[in-house]
């Protein structure tokens, strides 16, 4: 076998066609080194990218992921261009604690033949397989299976509806994954656990009122850890995932049972990053006791404040649904519809004479 290979591009997205060439290396290979270049002007970074990678090939053993930033112009009829960037290359495998020789350079770029000599290395020219992240780039949504799970649930757009009891949380949220299916039919509703897990801990109790159950941090700890686990789980399904709360909406859960005695900083409260959190108002809405909830409206309106303030103490964005249930949903869909432009519109990586973009763009 070639004793190190090398696979240097931008990955912007990473997608499948990548995928095939690191695992085709792997196979021709004792290690591969994989190299993602990033510039300022890309809107997706540098971490993601490399991070996405490492998860597709955690099993590929030999297979090694590095980053560098590099801005260097793109012109592969410049020598001094080349030297610049090459220069970055070398840094960033030798920080990759990567073999310091380079046996062989995979590419599908015209220049591939030419980078090879940079490093004295020979060149394997892959071969072409319909995949390109310009065209991802251009329209994430249509070519949504083009990547890999892990990339596909750090693209998606992460919308979670929270809220007090009986203020509609449930019925916003399926409304807006009803619409969204509309578009993308594999959209999920990701479902408050905790609901499910206050049904089972009462069960355990026949013939104690629900508001003498007894609550401890412990419990608050399982239903924030599988709500984060279902979040993961649905979160490559399509280029939006609706949630019914999360986890750090968990914390409030918490306060609002333990009160004085709960706590602060729980590191389940770090949440993957949400485009917006859309918090249902109380006010306007009749309370509703369908078994499973104690409260009332004062309650309600303190949870509604806490929940303002948590949000805006940790930096999240997000908005107040208030008005009839079609007024909510209807600011609610604006909201989203505007975030999901924004999120699905990608930078133009830079590009320069003699460079004829390719897949590892």
């Amino acid at each position: 076998m070639t004793k190190h290979g090398l696979f240097i591009g931008k990955f912007y997205p990473p997608h499948r066609g990548h995928h095939s060439v690191i695992r085709t290396a792997a196979a021709q290979c004792e290690q591969v080194t994989v190299l993602v270049m990033a510039a300022a002007v890309e809107t997706l970074s540098l971490d993601d990218r490399v991070g996405w990678l490492q998860a597709e090939h955690a099993a590929d053993e030999n297979v090694r992921v590095a980053g560098i930033r590099c801005d260097a112009p793109m012109d592969v009829t410049d020598h001094n261009v080349w030297a610049a960037q090459v220069a970055a290359m070398r840094a960033g495998v030798r920080a990759a604690g990567a073999p310091p020789g380079v046996d062989v350079v995979f590419s599908n770029d015209n220049y591939g033949s030419e980078l090879a000599e940079w490093f004295d290395a020979r060149h394997i020219r892959t071969a072409r397989d319909g995949f390109n992240s310009t065209a991802i780039r251009q329209d994430l949504a249509a070519h949504w299976d083009w990547l890999a799970p892990a990339t596909r649930a750090g693209l998606t757009t992460r919308v979670v509806v929270l809220g007090a009891e009986s203020t509609g949380t449930t019925t916003v949220s399926t409304l807006l994954a009803r619409h969204y299916a509309q578009r993308w039919p594999s959209t999920e509703l990701v479902p408050e656990y905790g609901r499910d897990y206050t049904s089972l801990k009462w069960a355990r109790h026949p013939g104690l009122p629900l508001d003498e159950l007894t609550w401890t941090a412990e419990d608050f700890d399982t239903v924030a850890a599988e709500q984060a686990r279902l979040e993961e789980a649905a979160a490559a399904g399509s280029p939006i995932l609706i949630c019914d709360t999360d986890a750090f909406a968990t914390a409030i859960w918490e306060r609002r049972y333990l009160g004085e005695a709960a706590r602060t900083g729980q590191p389940w409260t770090r949440v993957a990053p949400r485009a917006v959190y859309l918090l249902t108002d109380h006010v306007g809405v009749p309370w509703h006791d369908d078994g499973m909830r104690e409260g009332d409206l004062a309650v309600r309106e303190e949870m509604t404040g806490w929940f303002a303030d948590a949000l805006t103490a940790a930096g999240h964005s997000w908005v107040l649904l208030t008005g009839s249930l079609d007024d909510r949903v209807d600011v609610a869909v604006r909201t989203v519809d505007a975030l999901l432009q924004h999120r699905m519109t990608f930078g133009e990586p830079l590009s320069g004479p003699g460079f004829v973009p390719d897949f590892p763009r």
